[in-house]
C-alpha cells in the first residue's frame, strides 16, 4: 500500500510538472515565437502580383509584430476605412537597425509597397549601439526603400523605455529620437511623433514612476496574464502599476492605440 501511494504521488507530481512544462511552452512560443500575422515570408516571397491591393509594411522588431504587448499593425488592418490595402507585418523580435538593413530587400522591396512604416532602434539604445551607427543603419534602410519602390515612408519615433522619462536609459534614447528625426527630413520621409504622444501621457499621470527594470521573467509573467488567464494588456500593465507599458519595454493596448492613430492619420491624409 505504501508503494502504491508513493507511485500515485510520484505519478501526480510527474504529470504536474509536465502540465507546468507544457503551459511554459505554449506561453514562449506565442510570445516569443509566433510569427507576426501575414509576414512578408508568406505575403512576399514570390513578389507581388500586379493586381494586389496595395500593401502597407510595417517594418520593425518586436513592438511591431504585436505578440508581446499591443498589436498595433493588427488594429490598422482591422480598421474599415483600410480595407483597400494588404498590411504586411514585417517585426522581428529582438531586431536592431543592422538586423533590418540586413533583410530590407527580402522583406520591405519584395513586396512592392505602397506605404512603409519603419519603427526600429529600442534594442539599439539598450544594446548600446553607437549612434552613428544607428544613423548609417537607417540611413541606408530608408535609402534602399527609396531606390528600389515608389513607396510613402513614414519613420516612427521610439516609445519610451520605461516609464521614468528622466532615467539614463531615456535620455539616451532621446538622441537616437533625433537622429530618426533628421533622417526623415534629409530623405523627405514622414516623421511620425510616437514617443512625444506617449511621453505626453506619462507626464499628464504624473506621480513616481517605476524605474526601468526589464527582464525576461518579466516579460514571460506578461505573456502569461495574456495568454493563459486571459487579461488584456491594459490590465496586465496596470496589475505591475504602469500606465503603458506590460514589461517596461512593449506596449498595451492604451499606448498601442496612440501608433495606430498617428499610422491611421499617417495612411488616410499624408501626415
Amino acid at each position: 500500500m505504501r508503494l502504491t501511494v508513493r507511485s500515485g504521488i510520484v505519478i501526480a507530481a510527474c504529470l504536474l510538472l509536465v502540465g507546468v512544462l507544457g503551459a511554459a511552452g505554449t506561453v514562449v512560443y506565442l510570445a516569443f515565437g509566433r510569427p507576426p500575422a501575414n509576414p512578408p515570408a508568406e505575403a512576399c516571397a514570390d513578389g507581388r502580383k500586379p493586381d494586389a491591393r496595395p500593401t502597407v509594411v510595417a517594418a520593425g522588431s518586436s513592438s511591431t509584430q504585436g505578440r508581446l504587448g499591443a498589436d498595433w499593425v493588427g488594429a490598422l488592418r482591422e480598421r474599415p476605412e483600410h480595407r483597400e490595402y494588404e498590411f504586411v507585418n514585417a517585426g522581428v523580435n529582438g531586431d536592431t537597425s543592422a538586423d533590418l538593413r540586413g533583410r530590407v530587400d527580402a522583406d520591405i522591396v519584395a513586396c512592392r509597397p505602397t506605404a512603409v512604416m519603419i519603427l526600429i532602434g529600442g534594442n539599439d539604445v539598450r544594446d548600446g549601439v553607437p549612434l552613428d551607427q544607428y544613423r548609417e543603419n537607417l540611413d541606408a534602410i530608408v535609402d534602399r526603400v527609396k531606390s528600389r519602390t515608389t513607396a510613402r515612408i513614414a519613420l516612427l519615433s521610439l516609445p519610451p523605455l520605461g516609464e521614468d522619462l528622466d532615467a539614463a536609459l531615456n535620455r539616451k534614447l532621446t538622441a537616437y529620437n533625433t537622429v530618426i528625426r533628421e533622417t526623415a527630413a534629409r530623405a523627405q520621409a514622414d516623421y511620425l511623433p510616437v514617443h512625444e504622444q506617449l511621453a505626453d501621457l506619462l507626464r499628464q499621470r504624473g506621480g513616481d514612476p517605476a524605474p526601468y527594470d526589464f527582464s525576461f521573467l518579466l516579460a514571460f509573467g506578461a505573456a502569461a496574464q495574456h495568454y493563459l488567464f486571459g487579461r488584456s494588456w491594459d490590465e496586465v500593465s496596470d496589475n505591475g502599476g504602469r500606465e503603458l507599458h506590460v514589461d517596461h519595454i512593449h506596449l498595451n493596448d492604451r499606448g498601442g492605440a496612440i501608433i495606430t492613430e498617428l499610422a491611421a492619420r499617417w495612411l488616410t491624409t499624408g501626415n
